[in-house]
């Protein structure tokens, strides 16, 4: 069998800026499928990297001659492309087989299978053995409904496998396949914060979470937190700084706990002396940051150079309603702390939550100036399929743009009891405009000792992020 693993063409999320990641996602899926099955013939596309559009792409397609098609889909953002990249496929081939997964056509399987005709099969959450088993059934090895996971259509029905369980010892996947992407490894770049001079890898430390937050989406993709060994992840961090040469590393863990944990994989990763070449980025929680904050300064001589936590709102009754568990005085020490250790300190916040208004969100903005953060990203609370916040958004019938090109965080989706989307809209572009616009901030930023702060800020002015925004805003004025 021919497998055909495609990350199709897109635009960069402009707050972030100009960066181009590996396909994470596909690799891990790719390399596992080798893994396990003889004679099977993988590649994978990324239309990022090889700057390919649709014309390209279709080329691409039409050369390897695949039975299978697998798209990538990180975000809602994205299932236009996606579907786009299955009818591509049917276009040249109908006979091709076509899979789809992750968050998005897992919460809405049946949705998507409905308006889509294209698609084949989705595969439901954690999607290494479901897409293994789903490969030897085509190829006749098993039957198709003995396989867990997995939603297709079967005599006019839409049919729902059983949930799959999850993988408990991740020590015994593979490394992700980068070496399906070599030539491009060099091409990975996260510009706003590390530059081009720094090539970029992902490095997965643990699946799942034990935190319940109401506006997430992956506790309930990934199930409860599962972690691989602090040996296991070091050694991925040696292999592709070894391999290739990659000297920026972004753990993908939404909430890598620190505790006893971080401690080991700090001294292994100290015990193959590449630290002083690394430059790797982690999202912690605030509360953790303040409980194991003396672990900072040896997270600080691995390489740690750059650190985010969500610290959403200064309101307790709203951080109460996201399940979130923090207290609203834990931000600023938690900031305080990274900044004290040589990290750069980067929160997350939300405005847009049900209640909010011109007055919540100026009490909101003087918050983040207290707290204080090197950079500050802020978000419009976003219904995404699968959270609760969405079934609450689609009960209420609050969900006014059903675009899911929009469904990014800067769209505003929703508007709240005194905000319309147009002044929600607005109103996040003055946030950013109250933070970034502080002069003090700016000088601070771009002549700042740290090396990322410092990237970071200058590549702000370069690319007008607040402007783009303040335009968003005024799409919305009549």
């Amino acid at each position: 069998m021919r497998v055909l693993f495609i990350e199709p063409p897109k635009d960069y999320w402009f707050i972030m800026g100009e960066y181009r990641p590996p396909p994470f996602g596909l690799l891990c899926l790719a390399a596992y499928l080798e893994t396990h099955i003889e004679n099977i013939e993988i590649k994978v596309v990324d239309c990022q990297a090889e700057r390919l559009y649709w014309d390209g792409l279709e080329n691409r397609i039409t050369d390897f001659r695949p039975d299978m098609v697998c798209p990538g889909a990180l975000s809602s953002a994205n299932t236009y492309l996606v579907a786009r990249t299955v009818q591509l496929a049917k276009k040249i081939n109908p006979d091709i087989v076509t899979v789809v997964g992750g968050i998005h056509f897992s919460a809405l399987s049946e949705e998507s299978l409905a308006t889509y005709p294209e698609i084949d099969y989705v595969v439901r959450g954690e999607g290494e053995q479901t897409l293994l088993e789903l490969v030897q059934a085509i190829d006749g090895q098993r039957p198709l409904a003995k396989v867990n996971g997995l939603t297709y259509r079967h005599d006019g029905k839409i049919v729902h496998t059983p949930d799959r369980a999850p993988i408990i010892d991740l020590d015994t996947l593979p490394y992700p396949g980068y070496h399906f992407v070599r030539e491009h490894m060099k091409d990975y770049h996260f510009l706003m914060m590390a530059g081009r001079k720094n090539p970029y890898a992902l490095i997965e430390a643990s699946r799942g979470c034990d935190h319940k937050c109401t506006f997430c989406t992956q506790w309930r993709y990934w199930g409860r937190c599962r972690r691989k060994s602090p040996k296991r992840v070091a050694d991925e961090f040696e292999y592709v700084y070894k391999e290739f040469d990659s000297r920026f590393l972004w753990l993908t863990d939404d909430n890598l706990a620190l505790g006893d944990w971080m401690d080991q994989f700090c001294d292994e990763l100290l015990q193959r002396g590449i630290q002083d070449d690394l430059l790797w980025f982690m999202q912690i929680r605030a509360d953790d940051i303040i409980k194991d904050q003396h672990l900072l300064p040896k997270m600080r001589k691995t390489g740690l150079h750059w650190a985010m936590a969500g610290v959403e709102t200064y309101n307790p009754v709203t951080l109460e309603n996201y399940r979130k568990g923090l207290e609203p005085g834990m931000a600023k020490q938690a900031m305080k702390l990274l900044k004290q250790n040589g990290i750069m300190s980067q929160t997350t916040a939300i405005i847009g939550e049900h209640s909010d208004s011109y007055e919540s969100i100026e009490a909101f903005r003087q918050w983040i100036d207290e707290v204080d953060p090197d950079i500050a990203i802020f978000m419009i609370l976003t219904p995404y399929p699968g959270t609760e916040i969405y079934t609450t958004a689609k009960r209420n019938g609050w969900i006014e743009d059903e675009n899911w090109a929009h469904h990014d965080m800067v769209h505003a989706i929703m508007p709240t009891e005194h905000l319309s989307r147009g002044e929600v809209q607005h109103e996040l572009y003055q946030c950013y405009r109250n933070f970034f616009g502080s002069w003090s901030r700016r000088i601070a930023g771009l002549f700042s000792s740290n090396k990322v702060k410092r990237t970071c800020y200058r590549y702000m002015m370069r690319r007008g992020v607040v402007q783009a925004l303040k335009e968003m805003a005024l799409m919305f004025k009549p």
